[in-house]
């Protein structure tokens, strides 16, 4: 039997306070309590999509300093299926992990997904991305797979609309989500406690664009009085500036005494921005997924660590890390295993990226609390984006 790395009271119930927040924006510091841990807030989620978190183990993950990780439902259910993790004890137990999970609903897959579904008002029929099978999801199904997971913090299943589709099938959509919400809520119940733990159920607001119905949308599920709620339907092809301005606007609709979780975003200077308009939680596949392709994170914008510049340069990813990548091994060499298809370079640069992450949240909470976040994150936010701007430039090169 495997046993458990680290003991935690599975009695303790889920919640979340409001330590402090800043008196120049809506920033606030938070805590989480789940039967798996304490999280402290503004938190960034590592993505395990398939049970892992990609490249890496989970010890890696922890080392960290990651306490919640985010779970798919859709691929979950597809491969190795929720019935045999359940008979495994749980995903936290199936996969090793021993900190608190969330999983999503799988309806952004489904939404990604839109050339093999279609989308009924009882659920979703699709095909398989794997062999063509096909499929029906619905609210009711997507409870039941996530109840058999035993995540601590459950997302409904919800239609995001995607970037540029007409205002009548956002509102459609947002009429939908709210019914599929009640739905959800008539099999989970709000809060769960048949593992031994408690889970509770997040809603999710959509609304794409739209002030209006965004507003509608917010008002709808917070009338479910659920323990937290989700800003869905953003960073799917919306310009920046309207993705921040719907953010800012969602953070403020919805309550302050619960966790506002901004889902698939994004790049430190969303996340930024995401904190500044009151959103406590994040996750994005951005950091692992950039790293297997040789993209690294510094506090001065991307480094595409293949290119023929970093074969001789023998400092850190990013100086001012303390992760054990950068204490350990240079640009060259990491920029070498990648030239010589090596699995260690995807499982270092995903390393770094990730704790790359975990310093900029450990950073902005620090900040909050010392009063100083608007500072902070306008600098944070400059420092990424001159990097940014450099980076372009040096990729265009003149014509001879």
């Amino acid at each position: 039997m495997i046993e458990p790395q680290v003991e935690h009271d599975l009695g303790t119930p889920f919640g979340f306070q409001v330590l402090g927040t800043a008196s120049d924006c809506p920033a606030r510091r938070g805590r989480l309590t789940t039967g798996h841990g304490t999280i402290e807030t503004p938190v960034f989620m590592p993505v395990g999509t398939v049970g892992t978190v990609k490249a890496v183990t989970f010890e890696q993950v922890w080392q960290t300093g990651a306490r919640l990780i985010l779970g798919n439902t859709y691929h979950l259910y597809l491969r190795p299926g929720h019935e045999l993790i359940e008979r495994h004890g749980g995903l936290h137990r199936f996969q090793g992990w021993d900190g608190a999970l969330l999983t999503d609903s799988a309806g952004f897959q489904v939404f990604s997904l839109s050339d093999l579904n279609r989308i009924t008002e009882d659920g979703v029929e699709f095909r398989s991305h794997l062999d063509g099978s096909k499929h029906f999801f619905s609210p009711e199904l997507s409870m039941e797979i996530q109840l058999g997971l035993g995540s601590d913090i459950v997302m409904a299943f919800d239609e995001c609309a995607a970037y540029g589709a007409t205002p009548r099938q956002v509102e459609v959509a947002v009429e939908r989500t709210t019914r599929w919400l009640k739905r959800c809520r008539d099999v989970f119940g709000g809060r769960d406690y048949r593992t031994g733990w408690e889970r509770v159920l997040f809603g999710i607001m959509q609304g794409g664009v739209d002030e209006g119905l965004r507003r509608r949308s917010a008002e709808e599920i917070v009338a479910q009085d659920l323990p937290g709620y989700a800003v869905g339907g953003l960073s799917v092809g919306e310009p920046i500036p309207a993705m921040r301005e719907m953010t800012e606007l969602a953070a403020g609709l919805l309550p302050r005494h619960k966790p506002r979780y901004l889902m698939g975003v994004g790049f430190p200077d969303d996340i930024v921005a995401g904190v500044r308009a009151g959103i406590d939680m994040f996750d994005c596949v951005l950091p692992t997924r950039m790293a297997r392709t040789g993209t690294v994170l510094t506090r001065d914008g991307r480094l595409v660590i293949k290119n023929q510049e970093y074969a001789e340069d023998d400092r850190p990813i990013d100086s001012e890390c303390s992760c054990p990548v950068c204490t350990r091994h240079s640009r060259a060499y990491i920029r070498h295993l990648f030239q010589a298809r090596e699995i260690l370079g995807s499982v270092l640069a995903t390393t770094h990226n990730l704790h790359f992450y975990q310093e900029l949240m450990a950073g902005i909470r620090a900040a909050l609390e010392e009063g100083t976040f608007v500072p902070h994150a306008e600098s944070v936010t400059a420092r990424w984006q001159e990097g940014e701007e450099a980076r372009k430039a040096r990729q265009v090169r003149p014509r001879r």
